[in-house]
């Protein structure tokens, strides 16, 4: 598939809020494959800011211990918070050069691999909801053109989670909406351990089993893992589904 057809293909998936299996957890999903598969990044994390201002991961290119480590400091401190804080992007061409300045994060993303980083505001309008960190195991900055690229899907995706509801968006409800795809995202987390723990394998695989469990259905994924939470669905269930 050429570049223009991903494209389009990658706004489309994040734009269309009125389809039946419209999920916020499978938007959220969409934009940081959407970033790894289009730009020059070679991992992609959205985290969104809950009510206290404090950033909570909703998506990952990758779910190892490491990965998950790193994205844990980014909350509170670090290129991502700042973003956060102005509503800018923020660029680490050299995460090494910032030892000083940031030493737990620092470290954490060497140990995993990674040389560079790209931090962008996941923004509605003036409002500046989370931010979208791209990781790069390469020195040197983002180009411009990718820079811009990831700002508009991230912004599309805010977008998009304000407009899930068919009904016309109050000026309240940006906080509700944002807190309502926390919820879920904290409920899918219990839903992986569930699986993970039933069919005894990693939280990765149990993730991959919950998204094809879903998509074969064609149900939202934030509905199966409420039932499973819920204990009206079975672990067994889920984990025999077909990746």
């Amino acid at each position: 598939m050429n570049r223009e057809r991903q494209l389009a293909q990658a706004f489309l998936a994040l734009s269309d809020t009125y389809a039946a299996e419209f999920d916020p957890l499978h938007l959220f999903h969409s934009l940081v494959h959407a970033c790894h598969d289009l730009l020059d990044v070679d991992a992609a994390a959205v985290m969104i800011a809950d009510a206290r201002g404090g950033l909570r991961t909703m998506a990952s290119t990758d779910e190892d211990a490491a990965f998950t480590e790193l994205l844990q400091l980014q909350s509170g401190n670090g290129p991502c918070m700042d973003s956060y804080r102005i509503g800018e992007p923020v660029s680490v061409p050299d995460i090494a050069a910032e030892q000083a300045h940031w030493p737990q994060l620092v470290a954490a993303v060497i140990d995993a691999g990674y040389d560079s980083l790209q931090a962008i505001p996941v923004r509605l309008h003036q409002r500046t909801l989370g931010v979208l960190t791209l990781l790069r195991r390469q020195l040197g900055p983002l180009t411009p053109d990718d820079v811009h690229l990831a700002q508009a899907l991230a912004d599309s995706a805010a977008r998009a989670l304000m407009h899930w509801s068919t009904e016309p968006a109050r000026a309240d409800d940006v906080i509700t909406r944002v807190q309502s795809a926390i919820s879920s995202k904290a409920t899918l987390e219990i839903a992986k351990g569930m699986i993970a723990q039933y069919a005894d394998t990693t939280i990765t695989e149990a993730s991959h089993l919950l998204t094809a469990y879903a998509r074969q259905r064609r149900i939202r994924l934030s509905e199966t893992v409420q039932a499973l939470v819920n204990r009206n669905m079975h672990p067994s269930a889920v984990a025999e589904a077909k990746r």
